[in-house]
């Protein structure tokens, strides 16, 4: 989505939705264009940003920012060291398979056991592979403080799917639910 059309779409969203802009290893001037015309909420950085890169993105937009970690195994989680105190948030997604274009979005799910292992300070959302069907799991496995949904609730690729966007709705209540009782 270009950013003009992001904007078009944020103001639909006001005072419903907070709105983040995802990109992939933006430069400036992207970023430039992505804040001018889109006015997110929070960015969210889905490449290969150093630690400093995001710092100096957080500096320059004065916004909150959410780094995404692909996650395979423990190693993996280790890298969020470097970004605790610069990052806002992470986003714990599984790592694309070999060859992949997409750093996220694929429909693939990691061990979320690994997450238990995390430092209860460290403020993420997961990622990778969720769906109306294994969504009870993946809260009773990570308890994740916060949830992005994307291939799980596409009737194609890129194309979400209101029926499936209610089941997962469904399934996220009904095993929040079962916790609480």
């Amino acid at each position: 989505v270009e950013p003009a059309e992001a904007g078009r779409l944020r103001e639909t969203a006001i005072g419903k939705a907070r709105a983040v802009a995802v990109t992939v290893d933006a430069g400036d001037a992207f970023l430039d264009e992505i804040v001018e015309k889109m006015q997110p909420d929070m960015l969210q950085l889905h490449g290969s940003e150093t630690p400093e890169r995001v710092a100096e993105i957080k500096a320059r937009y004065g916004l909150p920012v959410m780094k995404a970690l692909p996650v395979s195994d423990t190693a993996d989680l280790e890298r969020t060291r470097p970004f605790v105190g610069i990052a806002d948030r992470f986003l714990f997604d599984a790592k694309p398979p070999k060859g992949s274009q997409l750093p996220g979005g694929n429909g693939i799910a990691f061990d979320w056991r690994l997450l238990a292992g995390l430092d209860a300070g460290v403020d993420y959302m997961l990622s990778g592979g969720l769906n109306a069907a294994n969504i009870g799991d993946a809260l009773r496995l990570a308890n994740p403080p916060g949830l992005d949904i994307s291939s799980g609730v596409e009737s194609a690729p890129g194309v979400k799917d209101p029926a499936l966007i209610e089941q997962f709705f469904r399934a996220v209540k009904a095993a929040r639910d079962s916790r609480a009782a």
